[in-house]
C-alpha cells in the first residue's frame, strides 16, 4: 500500500466559509499557545514542551471549547505538526545544518487534519468535525474524489490564496499483475526527445506513446495565471505604505 494525496477545492456558502476560516484561525491559536507556553518555560529555565504526548496533556488540561469550533482531534493535529517541525529542526541542527530554525513564528491560519473515523464523505459532500455542542459542518467538493471513499484515510483543511481546499489522503494498493502478465524488463522502446512534443515512445508491434507538449504548456499557462491571481489577491489585502 502507498499513500496518495489529492487537493480538491471547496464550494462553500458564506456561512460555511466563515466557519472554515474560523477553524483555521483556531488552529493558529493552538499554535500560538504552544509558542507562548514554551516562551514562558524558557524564561524560567525549564525545558521546552515539544513532545506530542506532553502537548496533548496540556491540551486536555485546557478543557473543551477553549478553541471555539475546533475539536480535540483537529487541535491534536496542530500539536503533531508543531512537534514534527521541532524535532525535524533539531535533527538538522545535530547533523550540522546551522540554518535549521525551530518553529517560533506565529501563524494566523494553520491547516487542520482529521483522520479516518472522525469525518464523513457522502458523494461530493464532506462533513468536517466540529467542537462538542457545535452544529455539523458540511462542505461541498468542487470535483469528485479521485479515490474510493473506503480508501480515504485523512482530510486536511487549508487555505491558499484566500481559497479553501481539502487535501484528501488515501491508501492506494500497489499495482499487481496476474502471473505471466508482469512488465517484461527485456522489452526495449525507443524514446525521441522532441521540441513540440517532449517525448515520443515507439515500442514493438506498432505500439507508441506521445506526451503532448501543447497540453503541458496549456497546464503551465493555467498554473501561471492561477499564481498571478493569488498574488493579486494577497496584494489587495496588504496594508498600504504610509
Amino acid at each position: 500500500m502507498v499513500h496518495r494525496t489529492a487537493r480538491v477545492a471547496l464550494r462553500v456558502t458564506s456561512g460555511q466559509r466563515r466557519r472554515c476560516f474560523g477553524l483555521l484561525r483556531s488552529a493558529g491559536d493552538v499554535w500560538a499557545c504552544v509558542l507562548e507556553v514554551n516562551s514562558w518555560r524558557r524564561r524560567r529555565g525549564y525545558a521546552p514542551l515539544v513532545g506530542y504526548q506532553g502537548l496533548c496533556r496540556e491540551l486536555a488540561a485546557s478543557g473543551p471549547g477553549t478553541f471555539d469550533d475546533l475539536d480535540s482531534t483537529g487541535a491534536r493535529s496542530v500539536l503533531r505538526r508543531f512537534s514534527d517541525a521541532w524535532f525535524a529542526a533539531a535533527k538538522r541542527r545535530n547533523a550540522g545544518d546551522g540554518s535549521a530554525r525551530f518553529p517560533r513564528r506565529r501563524r494566523r491560519l494553520v491547516p487542520v487534519r482529521w483522520y479516518h473515523g472522525t469525518f464523513r464523505i457522502d458523494g461530493r459532500r464532506v462533513r468536517i468535525p466540529a467542537g462538542k455542542g457545535r452544529p455539523s459542518l458540511w462542505v461541498r467538493l468542487a470535483r469528485q474524489l479521485p479515490y474510493p471513499v473506503e480508501q480515504v484515510r485523512s482530510i486536511t483543511l487549508l487555505s491558499e490564496g484566500g481559497h479553501l481546499f481539502l487535501d484528501v489522503t488515501a491508501e492506494v494498493p500497489i499495482a499487481t499483475y496476474p502471473p505471466g502478465e508482469e512488465p517484461d524488463p527485456a522489452r526495449v522502446a525507443g524514446v525521441d526527445l522532441g521540441i513540440i512534443h517532449p517525448f515520443a515512445v515507439a515500442g514493438p508491434d506498432g505500439e507508441g506513446l506521445l506526451v503532448s507538449g501543447r497540453a503541458i504548456r496549456a497546464e503551465h499557462r493555467m498554473h501561471l495565471a492561477d499564481t498571478k491571481a493569488r498574488r493579486r489577491a494577497v496584494a489587495r489585502r496588504a496594508p498600504g505604505r504610509v
